[in-house]
C-alpha cells in the first residue's frame, strides 16, 4: 500500500488522453520512418475514412436526416472538432466551399512533425462532406502539423479551377449511398 501511494502521488504526466495521443503520434511517426510520408498518409487515410462513416451516421442517426445540407455539414465538422476538444470556426462557406479555422488541435503538440496525422482530419472532413453532398476536395492548407500557427483547412464542394489547382485530397459518395 506504502508504495502504491507513493506512487499515485508522483507528478507523472500519463492519463488515458495523453496515452492514446502519443500512441497515434508514435504509429504516425513510424509509418513515416518506415514507409514514407505517403504511404503513412494513406493508412491513416483509411482509418479517417472508418472514422468519417461513423461520425457520419451518428449525425444524420441524431438530427433524424438523411442527408445533412451544406450548412449542416459545415456546423457538423465544427462541432465534432469541438466535442474532441479541437476548437474549429467556419470563416466563410458558399456553394463552391467551406473554408475553417482551427485555433487548437485535438492531438495537442503531439501533432507537430507528424503531417500524416492531418489525414485524419481530411478524411473525416472529406467523406462527411462527400456522402451528404456527393462531392469534396479538403485542402489543409495550413497546419499546426507543420508548424503553422493555426490550421486553415478548405472543404471544396464542386469541382472548379481554384480545387484543381490546390493540392489536397478528393472525395466521392460511395456508389449506392445516393441520397
Amino acid at each position: 500500500m506504502e508504495k502504491e501511494t507513493l506512487l499515485s502521488s508522483l507528478n507523472i504526466p500519463l492519463d488515458r488522453d495523453i496515452f492514446l495521443r502519443s500512441l497515434i503520434r508514435e504509429l504516425a511517426g513510424v509509418l513515416e520512418e518506415v514507409v514514407g510520408y505517403t504511404e503513412a498518409s494513406g493508412y491513416v487515410s483509411l482509418v479517417g475514412q472508418n472514422i468519417g462513416e461513423w461520425i457520419n451516421d451518428i449525425y444524420r442517426k441524431e438530427m433524424g436526416v438523411s442527408s445533412l445540407s451544406r450548412e449542416q455539414v459545415a456546423e457538423v465538422l465544427v462541432d465534432l472538432k469541438y466535442r474532441i476538444q479541437g476548437d474549429f470556426s467556419v470563416v466563410s462557406q458558399d456553394d463552391s466551399r467551406i473554408v475553417l479555422d482551427n485555433s487548437v488541435c485535438p492531438f495537442e503538440e503531439k501533432v507537430i512533425d507528424r503531417p500524416s496525422m492531418c489525414m485524419m482530419t481530411s478524411n473525416v472532413f472529406g467523406f462527411i462532406a462527400a456522402e451528404n453532398l456527393g462531392y469534396a476536395k479538403v485542402v489543409i492548407e495550413q497546419s499546426f502539423a507543420k508548424r503553422d500557427e493555426k490550421c486553415k483547412v478548405i472543404v471544396y464542394l464542386k469541382p472548379c479551377p481554384d480545387a484543381e489547382a490546390a493540392e489536397g485530397r478528393e472525395y466521392f459518395r460511395v456508389e449506392g449511398n445516393d441520397q
